[in-house]
């Protein structure tokens, strides 16, 4: 497919307060795909700190901002080698702490699920019989998922054919920031959820000291066009009690993505070498243990570069 000039884009409002008062804090490209020539802004809201991207791609642009050669449809030891093995040791020990308490006969359903990482973790690691689901918007990915006999449905949780009140815990890992309407995916996983039941959501910390550094520009988090909504604890926080949650844990934790993307794009908008932008990506081991040692110490002081929040729907 021929790089677009330029994408279908339209105006948004906060998705928390619905306000339009909001002042640019980033503006920069697609530097990791770049699937559009477009320079794009990133905006905090002056009401309630979100920053959101503004305006972003429309909704049909979707097969072109995620491309085929998009990491989540194929994170896999052939693509990723020593950086797969390191990180599914990292996951695999993360997703079975959130899932600590559950019975024999827990359902568990993940948000924006990939080619299913983190469920097939859960299926290799965790309880064999808990039940395991997942849903992608992205065919490409679901099909990939399905191929390693993972229940995974494709479509939106809204529209989820699914009785309210079936699961035990769900995730939305690294998933709020892309999607269009975060409290409508709130609200329909609340009710999707037992009473007591659990979301946990991961997702990119606008306070941390990588999103201070490079907000201007460059900064990885924003992923640009593909991260709509970036949030803070206060951010992150209003909309879990807007929409019904009590919020029961909410922190940082460790990664390196961010920092790692942040030089990367740095180095692409400047026109560096292209040996020295390959030293900067999901494939280099060498930079991304450099900077988890960095987070690892930030994160004590609660400035990781994730913040992580467990929600939990009250009795």
């Amino acid at each position: 497919m021929q790089t677009p000039l330029q994408l279908e884009v339209n105006s948004v409002e906060c998705c928390i307060c619905g306000s339009s008062s909001a002042t640019t804090v980033g503006r920069g490209e697609d530097y990791e795909y770049h699937t559009s020539a477009d320079t794009f802004s990133a905006v905090r809201c002056n009401s309630c700190n979100l920053i959101y991207l503004n305006p972003r791609p429309s909704v049909k642009e979707f097969e072109v901002i995620y491309p085929p050669t998009y990491h989540a449809f194929d994170f896999s030891p052939k693509q990723y080698g020593f950086v797969y093995k390191v990180r599914t040791r990292l996951e695999a020990n993360r997703s079975l702490s959130r899932c600590k308490g559950l019975g024999d006969d827990a359902r568990i359903l993940d948000v924006g699920c990939g080619d299913g990482f983190h469920l097939n973790l859960i299926k290799k690691y965790g309880n064999k019989k808990w039940t395991l689901e997942g849903i992608d918007l992205d065919k490409r990915a679901v099909e990939a998922a399905r191929k390693c006999g993972l229940n995974v449905h494709l479509g939106s949780v809204e529209e989820m054919d699914i009785p309210q009140e079936s699961f035990d815990l769900v995730f939305m890992i690294q998933t709020i920031e892309h999607v269009e309407k975060p409290a409508a995916i709130l609200s329909s996983i609340f009710k999707l959820l037992k009473k007591n039941g659990k979301l946990v959501i991961v997702t990119d910390n606008t306070d941390s000291l990588d999103f201070k550094i490079y907000k201007d520009r460059y900064w990885g988090g924003y992923h640009f066009p593909r991260h709509w909504n970036l949030f803070n604890k206060k951010s992150l926080s209003k909309l879990a009690v807007q929409t019904g949650f009590e919020v029961e844990d909410l922190s940082t934790i460790v990664s390196p993505v961010n920092w790692v993307y942040s030089i990367h794009n740095s180095l692409v908008g400047r026109k560096k070498p292209q040996w020295l932008i390959d030293r900067f990506t999901l494939k280099s081991p060498v930079s991304l243990f450099a900077f988890t040692v960095l987070d690892f110490v930030l994160q004590k002081f609660g400035r990781g570069a994730l913040l992580q929040a467990t929600l939990k729907k009250p009795s």
